[in-house]
């Protein structure tokens, strides 16, 4: 089965050597050492030619491409502008705002696995109604 596999293989090898095709194979097929190396190489001259004909079908002077970047920020901003206008207007004018609710807070949402580090270990710190009561309850312990 091996041997048949390898024959198969340097037949194939043997008979695509006259025609060079493009593959997306990076790593050179098993051979010799002498066979890899060149296929290697082989490989990256045709990359390297590619890329020169890619190069000199689209070159552009510099000034051309500073132009075509400036027609792009000009229309991205065109179109950006006036959708970020609007949203902010839809936003501001007809999405409900969610307010907390006054009164105090359901059970579920009091629950404190460990006190505050500052002096009412159980108020938040921007619940200024529950700092009051505290206040007013360690003023009149004091008293």
């Amino acid at each position: 089965m091996f041997a048949a596999r390898t024959l198969a293989r340097t037949a194939a090898r043997q008979g695509t050597q006259a025609v060079q095709r493009r593959s997306n194979q990076t790593v050179p097929r098993l051979g010799t050492q002498a066979e890899m190396e060149a296929e290697a190489i082989a490989h990256l001259r045709a990359r390297v030619r590619r890329q020169k004909e890619i190069m000199d079908a689209t070159e552009h002077s510099a000034e051309e491409e500073l132009a075509e970047m400036w027609k792009w920020v000009k229309i991205s901003a065109v179109v950006a502008t006036p959708v970020c206008i609007l949203s902010i207007i839809k936003d501001v004018l007809f999405v409900p705002h969610a307010h907390r609710q006054e009164g105090p807070l359901p059970d579920y949402m009091s629950i404190q696995v460990k006190e505050f580090p500052w002096e009412c270990e159980t108020c938040a710190l921007f619940d200024l109604e529950c700092w009051k009561k505290c206040r007013a309850e360690q003023a009149a312990e004091g008293a």
